[in-house]
């Protein structure tokens, strides 16, 4: 128990590639002290971990940062083992050896103390019993087994030692059941970002995301009425779900609509404006699962829009990546933020998995934004602002006339692409433009007759 340490990164990662060489442009757009107040202690160690994997060798900073992080955790040899390091000693404090002693001792005593509860919440005759209300639940428990208030946040404390022991797993189990039961409100939402917590450590991101939208309802209904409290959570809880956002794809377009909901992209315009990097790379690179389709097409808009309102209080390669391209339509300077873009993402804990995946999206981009606005392309030029070699780009844009369905034909002799760009009618136009009028004032007819 008191072994225990946080997950590494590679863990959290799925095992992906966390040893990236550091570059300047990296280092320039580093986000960790932007994240770091966002998350929690257990959260941060992983990205801690990653630093250190950037940097070879760990280096004695990371390491005192790590000791810093957990010396008030319950994982007293992990800590421990880590002031040997930075003291390059081979012996362990009193202090230590004491606090490791008091840990077995609150260990056991938690255990015996909740045994009896414990045992009733796995007793199927007894769970069959329990129904959504909780005062009910408590009484029928009070009377048949003696079941006490104290007993029930006793569960709590248990699973909050659990927690600070890294024992995650049966930190997220005691706290689930302490939420089966409890009528209090603030210790109910404490248990259920702890459970979050706990099962993003573990992994398990099917729960996780179960978890999301348990808080996220809870915000928007508990703390209706404090809107700085509503904005605080929605900011720990953007940040939380950086880690199923790139490390389980199911969770990609799901936490993608959240952040482009009214209530949290504000949140993200008004508190975490650095969080537009990784919304950029989401969209940008599930173009190849939804292309085309008015969702991702609506996306693209909204990030576009954001972008470019928020350029003044935040930006990195990545949102001058979009900007260059979709604000500009300078493919020059869109192709040499691409370059640093790729930097900046292979020294990010998040995104240094997606960094091929963003590369290999964002250029079909740029050569349909290229291809739309031409009429004859030179492969040369189109190779040399994609970063491709002639026959590399020649190959490109075949795959990509044919994969897009876009009406160009190749010029072999002339090393040049002749697009088609037929004109729409003056009479579609205005279909187009007025298609959604009707809508829209519907819902303004509505809200003003609200």
């Amino acid at each position: 128990m008191t072994d225990n340490k946080p997950p590494t990164a590679e863990a959290l990662t799925n095992g992906g590639e966390t040893h990236a060489v550091p570059t300047s442009t990296a280092q320039q757009y580093d986000l960790l002290p932007k994240l770091i107040p966002n998350l929690d202690r257990h959260l941060i160690f992983p990205l801690l971990e990653f630093l250190s994997g950037l940097e070879g060798d760990e280096s004695a900073e990371v390491t005192k940062a790590k000791y810093e992080l957990l010396k008030q955790t319950n994982m007293t040899d992990y800590v421990a083992s880590l002031w040997q390091e930075i003291n390059d000693s081979d012996e362990m404090p009193e202090e230590f050896v004491k606090k490791r002693e008091e840990v077995l001792q609150r260990l056991s005593l938690f255990t015996e103390e909740t045994s009896q509860i414990d045992e009733l919440l796995n007793d199927e005759s007894v769970v069959s019993n329990l129904r959504s209300d909780k005062v009910a639940n408590l009484k029928f428990l009070e009377q048949q087994h003696g079941v006490t208030i104290q007993m029930v946040d006793m569960l709590y404390d248990y699973g909050r030692f659990q927690y600070s022991c890294g024992s995650y797993a049966n930190s997220a189990h005691l706290l689930d059941q302490f939420r089966i039961l409890s009528t209090d409100n603030d210790k109910a939402s404490s248990a259920s970002w702890g459970k979050l917590a706990a099962d993003i450590l573990t992994t398990n991101w099917e729960v996780v995301m179960e978890e999301v939208n348990k808080v996220k309802e809870s915000i928007d209904t508990k703390l209706f009425n404090n809107p700085l409290a509503q904005l605080d959570h929605r900011t720990w809880l953007i940040h939380w779900t950086l880690f199923p956002f790139f490390n389980y794809e199911p969770a990609r377009d799901t936490i993608t609509e959240m952040l482009f909901s009214p209530s949290f992209i504000n949140t993200i315009q008004t508190n975490c404006p650095w969080i537009l990097r990784y919304l950029a790379a989401a969209v940008i690179t599930s173009r190849s699962r939804t292309r085309n389709t008015g969702a991702y097409q609506k996306q693209l808009k909204d990030l576009v829009r954001v972008v470019r309102q928020e350029g003044y209080e935040y930006n990195d390669p990545v949102t001058e990546f979009v900007k260059a391209l979709y604000v500009d339509f300078d493919f020059e300077a869109a192709q040499k933020k691409l370059e640093e873009a790729e930097e900046v993402l292979k020294g990010d804990f998040f995104l240094s998995a997606s960094a091929d995946a963003f590369v290999e999206a964002a250029r079909h981009l740029i050569s349909e934004s290229y291809c739309k606005i031409h009429q004859r392309i030179d492969i040369r030029d189109l190779s040399a602002r994609l970063g491709l070699s002639h026959d590399e780009g020649e190959k490109w844009i075949v795959n990509l006339i044919r994969d897009t369905r876009m009406d160009g034909k190749l010029d072999y002799q002339q090393g040049t692409v002749l697009m088609n760009h037929p004109a729409n009618s003056v009479y579609q136009q205005v279909i187009e433009r007025t298609k959604g009028s009707f809508f829209r004032t519907s819902v303004l007819s509505a809200a003003v007759a609200k």
